[in-house]
């Protein structure tokens, strides 16, 4: 059986606006997110859904990026992925059902990087333990292996894989 997939995506590089939700990305950050759909295309990731931070830059990050992949089910908005935090990333996560083999969630920073480094159990792979440690700039995507069910995911329950900033 194929593991379960969570892909941690941090939006693309995002232009200034009076309102934080309403940064659009700027030209570069709109090449980064079609980077990161070409990359996940090239690596066979190819989510089976996908949440998304209602927050401009990350929603248009993630239609740049489905561009490049097959069609699929349309991202669920969530605002859980805007707060920002761990605690509700992590309940995002654990509300994803058994059907799904591969999770995207399309988020900000601290807490895409700071659910990387929570996740992680220390048994994947030292370079993307080292990448991820050394920060997460917009564009980042980090591939962990979920050991049960995503309802079951919490501290150490995954192994990271690799982290890659595509386009960069």
């Amino acid at each position: 059986m194929q593991p379960r997939r969570l892909l941690l995506v941090r939006h693309a590089e995002a232009a200034s606006a009076p309102v934080d939700a309403d940064r659009p990305l700027t030209p570069r950050g709109e090449r980064q997110a079609a980077a990161i759909g070409s990359w996940l295309a090239a690596a066979g990731l190819v989510p089976d859904r996908v949440l998304v931070s209602p927050a401009r830059r990350a929603l248009q990050t993630w239609e740049r990026a489905a561009a490049a992949l097959p069609a699929g089910a349309p991202p669920t908005v969530d605002g859980r992925v805007h707060d920002n935090t761990v605690e509700a990333l992590l309940g995002a996560v654990r509300e994803t059902g058994d059907d799904v083999r591969t999770l995207a969630v399309v988020g900000h920073n601290p807490s895409v990087g700071e659910l990387v480094r929570v996740l992680d159990d220390g048994r994947g792979d030292p370079a993307a333990r080292q990448d991820a440690a050394a920060g997460f700039p917009t564009g980042t995507v980090a591939v962990l292996e979920v050991g049960a069910s995503f309802a079951a995911t919490g501290p150490g329950g995954a192994t990271l894989h690799e982290v890659a900033v595509p386009g960069r």
